[in-house]
């Protein structure tokens, strides 16, 4: 192992909790990272590890995982849903209770005072480009990377709109190298491999045109790897019956397999490092 360590967490909804599994393997093996990079999802974990890189805050990001779906992060009511849409016309859910869970979980923290270098990255409505967050409040930036488009709102800060990451840069591995890091580990949830199949409905459309962005830059960033950079991609384990779809599952329903996919993912990258890191 060469050069500064880097951990790459991706985008992904209630899948982000195979990354907590990663996170778990890397820190029972003693890997501990230079830089944290995050999108969507990924930054929220990205956070969590950024802020305190030892396995007791692992310990309690599995946690807050396990309790999302009793602190309502993602309303899943038909109601609620409705009512959030009615009022804003633009998404279903309001990010109010993921800023409570944000706010007690890093209070007021700034990102430039992290243990941790850290960079999250969102998508800039006004300017259609992508944005880095690498200082200022880290909620905010937090908040401004995990809009996902039509189900969370835009995030407003300084006067500039954000959206979700992922649609600029899902997991981010070509700004690692970019960085200088000389072994980047990859942390994602799992749809990487799975095929996508023409939509055949309004929904799949939107699901389906969300995926490709999303995973473009990254088979990209693997295709075209930089000399003297090691790049290592987790594996999540076997999927659950039916994960094969590649659609989103928010709400309640979309976070019951939270441990699961935690210990699977453990498993798996705990085979994976035991073989291939140093």
């Amino acid at each position: 192992m060469s050069g500064p360590v880097a951990f790459v967490l991706g985008g992904g909804g209630p899948l982000g909790a195979s990354e907590v599994g990663m996170l778990k393997a890397l820190m029972a093996r003693g890997i501990r990272p230079d830089l944290v990079l995050g999108s969507s999802v990924g930054a929220l974990n990205g956070a969590a590890v950024a802020a305190d890189p030892r396995p007791e805050a692992v310990d309690r990001l599995e946690q807050l995982w396990i309790s999302l779906r009793e602190r309502g992060v993602f309303a899943d009511t038909l109601f609620a849903q409705m009512g959030t849409a009615l009022r804003s016309r633009t998404h279903l859910f309001s990010n109010a209770a993921l800023r409570g869970l944000l706010e007690r979980e890093f209070g007021d923290v700034l990102i430039e005072d992290l243990p941790v270098p850290f960079e999250c990255v969102a998508a800039s409505i006004q300017r259609a480009a992508e944005h880095w967050f690498t200082r200022g409040p880290l909620i905010e930036a937090v908040l401004a990377s995990s809009a996902v488009p039509g189900l969370l709102p835009p995030v407003a800060i300084d006067g500039e709109h954000f959206l979700d990451g992922g649609l600029v840069d899902s997991v981010p591995v070509g700004r690692a190298q970019d960085r200088g890091a000389g072994t980047v580990y990859v942390l994602h949830v799992g749809r990487i491999d799975q095929p996508l199949s023409p939509p055949r409905t309004p929904r799949e459309v939107a699901v389906v045109a969300f995926e490709i962005a999303r995973r473009h830059r990254f088979v990209r960033a693997l295709n075209h790897p930089v000399a003297g950079v090691d790049v290592h991609v987790l594996p999540t384990g076997a999927p659950p019956r039916g994960a094969a779809d590649p659609r989103l599952r928010y709400g309640r329903r979309g976070l019951g397999l939270v441990q699961d996919r935690i210990e699977r993912a453990y498993q798996a990258s705990m085979s994976y490092l035991a073989e291939h890191a140093q």
